[in-house]
């Protein structure tokens, strides 16, 4: 496990652009980027290279919150997103990058994040721990074929 960066992989059912909606559509991502015990809120999303986006996490039991934001950097739709994260935090200082990979694939749409910059302060499993509840809340998201009544 490399220090201060983190590779996920994952392969979902569902298609490449429900997959690329999860994490372009502000309530959407906020249903499913907060490890479970949060809340997330997305207060801006400018979804464009160049834009911004800013948000914040709510431990739902202790009502403590820490906000992020940053620059979306590349976008190829229902492909790729690279966008960095700042913490408002200073003792979480620096510049996370973080790239999402989507690929359509046989049976769905395959999945892959990685987090570059962790702050040293973050333990590098932790991070591993969150994103293995963020992407199983985004499985139950996108994975379900619900028709129009």
């Amino acid at each position: 496990m490399s220090k201060n960066k983190v590779t996920k992989h994952r392969v979902f059912t569902a298609t490449p652009e429900k997959v690329y909606k999860a994490f372009t559509d502000a309530d959407a991502l906020a249903s499913w980027i907060a490890p479970y015990g949060f809340l997330c809120k997305v207060h801006s999303m400018e979804l464009q290279v160049g834009g911004h986006y800013k948000m914040a996490f709510t431990n739902f039991g202790t009502g403590s919150s820490h906000s992020f934001g940053g620059e979306y950097l590349e976008i190829i739709p229902n492909e790729k997103l690279v966008y960095t994260d700042v913490f408002d935090d200073p003792n979480l200082p620096g510049q996370m990058i973080t790239t999402i990979t989507l690929r359509k694939v046989l049976c769905g749409t395959e999945h892959i994040a990685t987090q570059e910059g962790i702050p040293d302060a973050i333990p590098t499993e932790m991070c591993y721990l969150g994103w293995q509840e963020s992407i199983d809340k985004l499985k139950h998201l996108v994975e379900p074929n619900i028709p129009d009544a």
